[in-house]
């Protein structure tokens, strides 16, 4: 099974975890997201190629594995990471890097096709997609074992003058643009539209899926996922009092008739809160942690037994199981 996912803006070192986690799966992924300003250094990196402290910029700084030099990550460049099982050469064991870099240039080479952006090539001495003598998405991988990780960064419409502080990938005659640069303004949500459409083509002829964290109609970040169940009201700070994403799952569920939340329960529904003291040790422990427990999000009625014998279910990525089970109130 092939599963895209669009995670909308993910810190640098969030999503290299979650690569990692993803590599020992048997199913092949497609992570396309956003990056706060990010400069990574790849394997090959020579730190003389920052000139300036990234910190200096507002931004970050991130040694990594993947192949190539220095390059820049942020808002307005969409980055997709495929971790995927790459075939061997002649079908052996041994990954064709070469092949697989440009695997992804095509990829990338289409879906601007697609978007009306003809006439995006490779170039013959250097990885990446170019436009002219300008690249406009940077590849850079790492294959172990026949899977893959990292993977490219096309520029949509991010700040380029954050190029101007770095040699964009040890190339110091090499001029960055982007798809508004070169007069195709689009949305990022058509671009992801455009390069998970020829992902799918590429990589889910044995089925796929996509899910994203975007209501794909409005196009809104649905925060709810990240704000204790609650929607981010249209003011600058605080939430609205509704647990708009619990009211959401609750009628998937087809519970749309439930009692209020005030309204006393009879007492066959109700279950004693034990609240010893071994359960409110291990309650201050998941807090201060931050961990969030299959226990709460489920609304499980066992918490107070399994807690008090030190017993808790986690979920290793967030708030959000990517199981989607249709009979189980987690989010997702």
């Amino acid at each position: 099974m092939f599963r895209v996912r669009w995670l909308g803006r993910v810190a640098y070192r969030e999503a290299l975890t979650l690569q990692r986690g993803l590599v020992p799966s048997s199913d092949d992924h497609l992570l396309l997201l956003e990056h706060p300003p990010t400069y990574t250094l790849g394997l090959r990196a020579d730190l003389n190629d920052m000139l300036v402290p990234a910190a200096s910029v507002g931004a970050e700084l991130v040694r990594t594995d993947r192949g190539g030099q220095v390059t820049y990550h942020g808002p307005g460049q969409l980055v997709g990471y495929p971790v995927v099982t790459v075939p061997g050469r002649r079908g052996g064991g041994l990954t064709d890097t070469v092949a697989w870099v440009r695997s992804l240039e095509q990829l990338v080479i289409d879906a601007l096709a697609d978007l009306g952006l003809a006439g995006a090539e490779r170039h013959e001495r250097h990885r990446g997609v170019w436009y002219g003598e300008a690249k406009i998405c940077a590849v850079g991988v790492r294959l172990s074992r026949g899977r893959s990780m990292h993977g490219f960064a096309l520029n949509v419409d991010p700040d380029l003058s954050m190029f101007e502080h770095i040699v964009a990938c040890g190339l110091p005659e090499a001029r960055v643009t982007s798809m508004a640069s070169e007069g195709r303004r689009v949305s990022m949500g058509e671009v992801v539209d455009a390069v998970a459409g020829r992902a799918v083509e590429q990589w889910g002829s044995d089925g796929w899926e996509r899910q994203s964290v975007v209501d794909p109609v409005g196009g809104r970040l649905d925060a709810s996922a990240f704000s204790g169940g609650h929607a981010l009201s249209d003011e600058a700070d605080g939430v609205t009092a509704a647990p708009v994403r619990l009211t959401v799952r609750l009628a998937q569920a087809g519970v749309g008739g439930g009692l209020a939340l005030a309204t006393r329960k009879p007492e066959w529904l109700r279950v004693p809160a034990r609240m010893g003291p071994e359960f409110l040790a291990l309650r201050r422990t998941v807090d201060g942690l931050g961990l969030t427990t299959v226990c709460e999000e489920a609304g499980c009625p066992n918490i107070f037994e399994c807690w008090a014998e030190g017993t808790a279910t986690f979920m290793i990525n967030g708030e959000r199981c990517t199981r989607a089970c249709g009979f189980c109130q987690v989010d997702t």
